[in-house]
């Protein structure tokens, strides 16, 4: 094929008038070259005739939208110097907007011999590999506006595209499981109904099968195991994947956007599929293996690896650090995504080894005018450090401190009082010495990694024992919901308390200072039988079931989101007083109505706390202002206790509980009122009016 010399811009494969551009960068290759297959697999090539600045490049005529491509990369092959160029293996194309087929696992994906990881293997890989596929990136938008939700007022959802929608009865059975399925008016309808603003999905960019469970008959569902950044994963399109899955993906942020949800997509930028020295050949690692991944100081066969797989990204090398600022920009400009959750976002801050605030890859995103409108939230951990408050102000963070205090606290430990009411309140003890504000911390009790939210409250152990590992995998449960000698013994009392403890689990999440993130499912009793580590259960072990959802649940969790959407005084912007000094937005009380005190905190069995919230004071046109005010009790001792209501304040009318009291009529400041054992109260007053002046 007779190939022009094209650009260097943009990386990937562009129609362009005439053809299809292609780019690709590495500063170690001799020749490039670009592999077209047609419907037989049948394959032509034809060398990129051009380099400029370290990017191979050229313009393949007649070439468009649906050419299903590969590249091969003809450099040195030295893997003790870190150098794996191989010509036999077809690589996929890092930029590559889609992908057609999966991995066929065998010796000839990989760049080395089974038998000499020294010696190249010089089997063809093209049969064995998927394909990227050149798109068209025109699409109808029409009147399609981001919601712009601020984050103070948004409620994430975290859920799964595929799990959401594969058992849902009203969900066509041809698109379940797809960008369409999630599209759908029966999801996005229960979404809006449930009143969650984002939906936060599990990864959606293009990953690899991994052959350890394929030849275990398992699959890997949640998919961070990532091959290219900038693709809609082919699995999950109901249009077919020669293009129809970046189509479909647009109408799905589409219909989001319509009924008023965000979308903020889980990213994997750490590592990649490739895994360490005696992982495969599919892309990076024969395209540039030095420039992409972080090689072992006086060992550069082996990688440098924070993130549990095998490798982690060189984000001090500009290539790498292009790929993921063209992928971030690619998500938000072309498929208009609202936000992104950096999985092991620490990783992504380490230039040498250790975390640093002012890395490359976070100026990069602070500076970055396409980024600046979306939301970031870091997962501040990786294997070598744990950095919840690390990040710079422009972030978010899941706070796992606030999941572990939450979680203690209403389990009965002693001591967890102060720590909880510090979760409580926002974190402000990790954030505002910052300047940051309460949205800082992304709050949650339950994520996809680990026990659901019905689990977490029923079963004592794991129970992973359909991974096929013997139950050695995933986290070790770390205490009983039973609540030992203090607990109910009785059956159906046991079944009662489990349901109160999660009605207080989700309870406490919506009525914090933070930004709420919810379990996809948490809200209908979603159980995967206790295995809390259903990375590779694409099963309806992990689908939600509908079909048994617990609407008693579900009812209060809507309430609660209400409640929360209604009251600003449940979303503080900042820490205890406003800007102009006012009074504390958030006052705790200990049980008989007075403020608690330093020595109250330090009480090892002390197990309830009162926390009156107050809005913010709002004038009308004639002069009176009013304020929303709210009051929050505690219980998670294992007897009822008598709060005494606060003076000055109501008269209070309950709004939410945990548990199922006697009637309780108004309130004023001075009158007693019993909480229920293990159980949470939320009261609200009257608007108050004050004529000003």
């Amino acid at each position: 094929m007779t190939t022009q010399p094209g650009q260097p811009f943009p990386l990937g494969a562009t129609p362009v008038r005439g053809g299809t551009n292609v780019a690709v960068a590495s500063e170690i290759a001799d020749a490039v070259e670009v592999c077209l297959f047609d419907e037989n697999g049948d394959e032509t090539r034809a060398e990129l005739p051009e380099r400029t600045a370290h990017v191979f490049h050229g313009l393949l005529p007649d070439v468009g939208p649906g050419q299903r491509y590969g590249l091969r990369v003809h450099g040195p092959w030295d893997p003790g110097n870190g150098l794996r160029c191989n010509p036999e293996k077809l690589l996929l194309d890092p930029h590559a907007t889609a992908f057609d087929g999966e991995v066929i696992w065998g010796e000839e994906v990989f760049g080395h011999t089974f038998d000499d990881p020294s010696r190249r293997n010089d089997q063809d890989s093209a049969a064995a590999m998927p394909k990227g596929v050149v798109t068209d990136r025109a699409f109808d938008w029409a009147e399609d506006a981001p919601p712009c939700v601020p984050l103070a007022e948004s409620v994430i959802y975290e859920t799964h595209v595929k799990g959401i929608s594969m058992r849902h009865p009203d969900v066509p059975k041809e698109i379940a499981g797809t960008y369409a399925g999630l599209a759908h008016p029966a999801i996005t309808g229960y979404l809006t109904d449930l009143g969650v603003t984002a939906v936060e999905l599990l990864p959606v960019h293009q990953f690899v099968q991994d052959s350890h469970l394929l030849e275990r008959g398992l699959r890997n569902y949640w998919g961070y195991n990532s091959i290219g950044f900038l693709a809609p994963h082919g699995d999950y399109s109901s249009a077919g994947t020669a293009g129809g899955q970046v189509v479909e993906f647009k109408a799905m942020v589409k219909a989001l956007h319509a009924a008023g949800l965000e979308v903020i997509l889980d990213v994997v930028y750490n590592h990649t599929a490739e895994g360490n020295h005696l992982g495969p050949t599919l892309s990076l690692k024969g395209l540039d293996n030095p420039a992409y991944y972080r090689l072992v100081d006086g060992e550069r066969e082996h990688y440098f690896d924070t993130t549990g797989t095998g490798n982690s990204l060189n984000v001090g090398h500009p290539m790498p650090l292009r790929l993921i600022m063209d992928s971030l920009r690619y998500w938000v400009t072309e498929m208009r995504v609202d936000g992104f959750r950096f999985d092991l976002a620490t990783t992504l801050t380490r230039q040498t080894g250790e975390e640093n605030a002012h890395s490359a890859f976070l100026n990069l995103v602070h500076q970055d005018p396409v980024l600046a409108p979306v939301k970031l939230i870091a997962e501040p951990w990786d294997t070598a450090g744990y950095q919840v408050g690390g990040f710079p102000g422009r972030w978010s963070e899941w706070n796992g401190k606030y999941r572990d205090s939450v979680r203690d606290f209403w389990r009965g430990g002693e001591g967890e009082l102060g720590e909880f009411g510090l979760r409580l309140t926002g974190s402000g003890d990790i954030y505002s010495s910052d300047l940051r504000t309460p949205t800082a911390s992304v709050n949650f009790v339950t994520a996809h990694d680990g026990l659901t939210l019905a689990d977490l409250t029923s079963y004592n152990e794991k129970h992973n024992e359909d991974n096929g590992e013997d139950n050695n995998d995933g986290e070790s449960n770390n205490g009983s919901w039973n609540c030992g000698a203090e607990g109910p013994t009785d059956d159906a009392a046991i079944v009662e308390l489990r349901e109160r403890m999660r009605r207080n689990l989700l309870g406490t999440l919506l009525l914090s200072a933070g930004v709420p993130m919810l379990l996809g499912g948490d809200e209908i009793g979603r159980t995967q039988g206790g295995n809390n580590n259903a990375y590779c259960q694409d099963s309806e072990l992990s689908w939600h079931d509908w079909d048994n959802a617990d609407e008693h649940l579900l009812a209060f969790t809507k309430t609660a989101i209400a409640l929360r959407r209604e009251h600003e005084a449940l979303r503080p912007r900042e820490y205890l007083r406003g800007p102009g000094g006012e009074p504390a937005q958030i006052v705790l009380y200990r049980p008989d109505g007075e403020q608690m005190q330093a020595q109250d905190w330090q009480n090892p069995v002390a197990k309830t706390l009162a926390v009156a919230l107050d809005g913010r004071q709002i004038a009308d046109a004639d002069g009176e202002t009013s304020r929303d005010r709210l009051l929050l009790l505690i219980n998670a001792h294992h007897e009822p206790v008598q709060f005494t209501v606060p003076t000055g304040r109501g008269p209070w009318r309950v709004v939410l509980t945990t548990a199922d009291p006697d009637p309780i009529g108004p309130l004023a400041g001075g009158d007693v009122v019993a909480v229920r054992d293990r159980s949470l109260l939320l009261l609200h007053t009257a608007t108050e009016r004050v004529q000003m002046g």
